[in-house]
């Protein structure tokens, strides 16, 4: 089962987002402990494309599915990801429809958008095969992710997820709750309310929400979320390494 079957079979899907480790078998460690996906965060982070190529590779070979979170939706960052094995494409800081038009257009083969095509790549684990049928499997694979993180996505969620093509609207709690006014405060009301929102437009136009968070925000909205992501990989890290220094100190 793809990760966009998983979702659109109303299973709930959890991953984490990845900003420091670079070796491949983060992907493996990540399937032994059940996650479903890994967010590559090239928004943030200093991962270059022979980086993410070798974890996605990874993935793919271990069947579990790694996401690229891109610094901005344009065709090269989009299509590179891509062909570097990603599974889907994430774009921050979607505020038009138009943008989440062109994160459509670039992620999907013609007809259904204008993605260049090219085989014997990471995404087709280096074999070659009929025009046809790779470009139909991986659009029918790809999944679309657009963050809503500001007050005007938020105002125009509702054209934004009428996007045909669109898989994912994915709020960003963090610089949602700076746009609003209200930093860091993410149980604040006029949070909750603006997500609220996002989720009706999610539910009213078919498309899967999406949010990063601790348990206390993603339960607000359990009865809608589908695609759960929760800390970072420097969480962990940072978390394991104190354990370590309590422990000693505890002797």
């Amino acid at each position: 089962m793809t990760l966009k079957e998983k979702m659109q079979s109303g299973r709930k899907i959890a991953g984490t987002i990845i900003l420091v480790v670079r070796n491949p078998a983060l992907m493996m460690i990540a399937q032994n402990a059940g996650l479903d996906f890994l967010v590559y965060d090239c928004e943030h982070s200093t991962y270059s494309f022979e980086t993410l190529h070798d974890a996605l590779l990874m993935g793919k070979a271990l069947g579990m599915d790694g996401i690229v979170r891109v610094p901005v939706g344009t065709r090269d960052y989009i299509s590179r990801a891509l062909d570097s094995g990603a599974t889907g494409i994430m774009v921050p800081l979607v505020e038009t429809a138009q943008q989440a038009q062109d994160l459509v257009k670039y992620s999907k083969y013609p007809p259904d958008g204008k993605r260049g095509f090219a085989s014997g790549c990471a995404h087709t684990c280096y074999q070659s095969g009929k025009h046809e049928e790779i470009t139909v499997e991986h659009n029918s694979r790809v999944v679309t992710i657009a963050q809503v993180e500001t007050a005007k996505a938020v105002e125009d969620v509702d054209a934004i997820a009428s996007v045909e093509g669109l898989d994912v609207i994915f709020v960003g709690p963090h610089d949602l709750s700076v746009s609003l006014g209200i930093p860091g405060d993410l149980m604040n009301p006029i949070e909750l309310e603006a997500i609220a929102k996002v989720a009706a437009a999610c539910k009213k136009h078919g498309k899967i929400l999406g949010m990063h968070g601790d348990k206390a925000l993603l339960s607000k909205f359990s009865a809608d979320l589908l695609m759960c992501t929760s800390a970072i990989d420097t969480d962990f890290l940072m978390n394991g390494f104190s354990g370590v220094r309590a422990l000693v100190d505890s002797l």
